[in-house]
């Protein structure tokens, strides 16, 4: 086929479809989950993980590809892969309910004997002993049944709002004595500040029942006077994507709360349901939230109701994983290291050693403190003048916040960008932009229409007679707690040209300043795309011309139709391509006369794969640039992104003669994709294993025996909830 740059060059068969793609991304969290050679507790961790990544998908992307299949005059989105939104939904009930009923079969199957043999037992209600009744008895009376709700449901009761993926019990009833109809259904909520896993017995080995099960053998207790016909439990996940669109409002911070609270009464796109529940109670649940379910069951039919064989629920898994001790059972712990190129101590001559030349930083096997450090020492530092920050995602207890705070009481000029859209993170940064704005942070929002997705800061500083800049830029979020677990970059620089363009970058951020001259940083939405595509043009002529050509790219999610095609373009013209994607990638390798010379691979593995890398052109004349955006069409369009160059030589080098090759040897945790979507285990063929984060790992000796870190393990609690979210963010 003659290279083009005609789109219509590309059929619909040449994509794969997105939700498709993302689903086998989940399917390879299960992988690690299924891998006998991964610790018990991290299979375990995977599941959760597998779990909470499939609640995301189906509150955001179910939900919008839903709204295009029913909604009333809901835009269709331009599909490469020319799929209808009836049919994606119909293969995404398809492929969810194999891949559930794999999750199951593993918990059951596997995980859970394993853990009993390694002293982590699971009682059912039946197997409990006398003093372990006792302990359940005090458990339900002084801490559950005070804030237990019985609720019925009749024409005086109407039906509650069911939660947005809260646990509930479901129960018929029939009266004994007393008020009430003969018949009634009736609910119960879970009270999250409950633990799911109720401990019974302390020790060696550890022994919980179900929350579930407690509170189900006591429901006479909460509703005296009926006797209890059956019972299951229950879960509605909610359509909970924030779409602000073209909406006016002269207060974000309002629309935004209101927006939060909204999302508690989205529609109703999956109902989770114990199998073998009484299909009267399935009946009313799924009329009541005008749910899917049909009586006959096949791929063609798209249903909403998911049966599940075992605990509904497996993000609860996280408080087994956290279970004290069991060291054997995990991940050895690692202490991440002090970046190369500075003698640094807790901030001490940082500035100094910026001045001096620029810093890269390779998380989490680079610490992350020299980021927290670069914030908190300018708060303190009489020199500095003014700090500008953005803050897309952080932690509960956010160091570089506090220091913000810190700063502006210091009297120094502070400004916060926070992005009230970060999506299932608007709450907690709602609460933040509130709490610095009384301490004297001028805070702002960004725009309404876009979010502002680019990572950095910005430190001004009065040296002598001038005023110097220091500029930290990444692909991560300064969160602490999850650059333990996301791997991202970071490079630190007192360049002038990347200064005056992050002075740039926030002036439009806060005032719309437009048309300045980008000197190193390339922006989204302005130029993001367009210079993509330049550099992968740039690569086409090279090969074209008989020069070396090369293009390596390293992202979380591949899907913007244009890049792909560009990248089709460059294969036909000769151009060697290695994509290391790890979620969605709509692109299809192999395809002879279309993407034969382009290879790619995903890594699923102990660390979330969020760093974002690109390299063009071979060896000494190749351009290296890290970026806070994937190649998707919200990335280019719908945010303010920055990929950013690395230029100084020595950082260049460690680019292409450590990280680069590290992670294209991987032939341990790499799967590679396949002409029709489907994805393999790299074939070692006889070769030596690479395993690439070991090898990072590996290059930054330090790691100790020993308790996870306090901050790990708070990362570990938050993951399931974030990593599907930070993994695109």
């Amino acid at each position: 086929m003659n290279a083009s740059s005609d789109a219509n060059t590309f059929q619909p068969e040449h994509f794969i479809n997105r939700e498709l793609s993302w689903l086998e991304f989940n399917a390879r969290v299960l992988e690690e989950a299924e891998d006998p050679t991964n610790p018990l507790l991290e299979r375990l961790k995977f599941l959760a993980i597998f779990s909470a990544n499939l609640d995301e998908f189906f509150m955001v992307r179910v939900s919008g590809v839903r709204e295009q299949a029913f909604g009333d005059g809901a835009p269709q989105d331009y599909a490469p892969d020319g799929l209808r939104a009836i049919t994606q939904l119909q293969r995404v009930a398809s492929r969810t309910q194999e891949l559930v009923a794999q999750q199951y079969r593993l918990w059951n199957e596997k995980v859970r004997p394993q853990l009993a043999q390694e002293g982590l037992v699971l009682l059912g209600h039946n197997q409990l002993n006398d003093a372990q009744r006792a302990t359940l008895e005090k458990f339900f009376h002084e801490r559950a049944f005070p804030i237990l709700t019985p609720m019925a449901i009749d024409p005086s009761h109407p039906s509650p709002l069911f939660h947005n993926r809260q646990l509930y019990l479901a129960a018929m009833l029939r009266r004994t004595s007393g008020l009430g109809p003969k018949q009634l259904f009736a609910v119960v909520q879970l009270p999250q500040m409950l633990p799911r896993f109720v401990p019974v017995g302390q020790g060696d080995p550890l022994q919980f029942i179900l929350l579930e099960e407690v509170i189900a053998a006591r429901l006479p207790e909460l509703f005296g006077g009926f006797e209890i016909l059956d019972w299951t439990t229950f879960r509605i996940t909610r359509d909970s994507d924030i779409e602000m669109l073209e909406q006016e409002s002269d207060d974000m911070l309002r629309l935004i709360e209101d927006r939060i609270k909204a999302r508690q009464r989205g529609d109703a796109v999956r109902l989770e349901v114990a199998v073998g529940a009484n299909e009267e109670l399935v009946r009313r649940l799924v009329d009541e939230e005008s749910l899917r379910d049909p009586l006959e069951k096949s791929p063609e039919v798209y249903g909403e109701v998911y049966r599940i064989p075992g605990p509904v629920d497996l993000t609860a898994l996280m408080e087994l994983v956290q279970v004290p001790d069991r060291h054997l059972l995990r991940d050895p712990p690692f202490s991440p290291q002090p970046p190369r190129g500075i003698r640094w101590r807790r901030g001490e001559e940082l500035f100094e050693a910026i001045a001096r030349r620029d810093l890269l930083l390779h998380h989490p096997f680079d610490a992350f403190d020299p980021v927290v450090d670069f914030v908190t020492t300018a708060a303190k530092d009489p020199k500095v003048l003014a700090i500008k920050q953005t803050l897309y995602r952080t932690s509960g207890d956010s160091p570089v916040t506090r220091a913000l705070m810190q700063a502006a009481e210091n009297g120094k000029h502070v400004t916060a960008l926070v992005e009230l859209k970060a999506r299932f993170d608007e709450e907690r940064n709602v609460g933040w932009a509130r709490t610095m704005e009384r301490a004297g942070v001028h805070v702002v929002f960004g725009f309404l229409d876009l979010k502002t997705h680019c990572k950095l800061s910005l430190v001004v500083r009065q040296e002598g007679a001038t005023l110097r800049r220091y500029v930290h830029l990444g692909t991560g979020n300064y969160n602490p707690n999850t650059a333990l677990v996301y791997t991202d970059f970071g490079l630190f620089t007192a360049n002038e040209d990347v200064a005056e363009d992050a002075s740039a970058l926030f002036n439009l951020l806060t005032g719309y300043s437009q048309g300045h001259p980008w000197r190193k940083l390339v922006v989204a939405p302005e130029d993001l795309h367009r210079r993509t595509l330049e550099l992968i043009e740039e690569q086409i002529q090279r090969a074209r011309s008989g020069r070396p050509s090369r293009i390596f790219s390293k992202l979380n999610a591949l899907v913007d139709h244009r890049v792909i095609e560009a990248l089709y373009r460059a294969s036909q013209a000769g151009v060697p391509i290695e994509l290391v994607v790890r979620g969605v990638c709509c692109l299809r390798p192999g395809l002879p006369g279309i993407s034969e010379n382009i290879r790619v691979t995903s890594i699923v593995d102990r660390f979330l794969e969020h760093s974002r890398l690109f390299v063009f052109s071979p060896d000494d004349e190749a351009q290296i640039f890290f970026s806070s955006a994937d190649w998707m069409p919200r990335n280019f369009y719908r945010r303010v992104e920055v990929m950013f160059p690395v230029e100084a030589p020595e950082l260049k080098q460690r680019v292409l003669q450590e990280i680069l090759p590290i992670y294209q040897r991987d032939n341990v945790k790499a799967r590679e994709l396949k002409p029709d979507g489907s994805y393999v285990r790299a074939d070692p063929n006889g070769e030596s294993l690479h395993r690439s984060q070991a090898e990072l790992l590996a290059l930054r000796p330090g790691a100790e025996p020993g308790a996870l870190p306090a901050s790990l393990a708070e990362a570990l609690a938050t993951m399931p909830g974030q990593i599907a979210t930070n993994g695109q963010g």
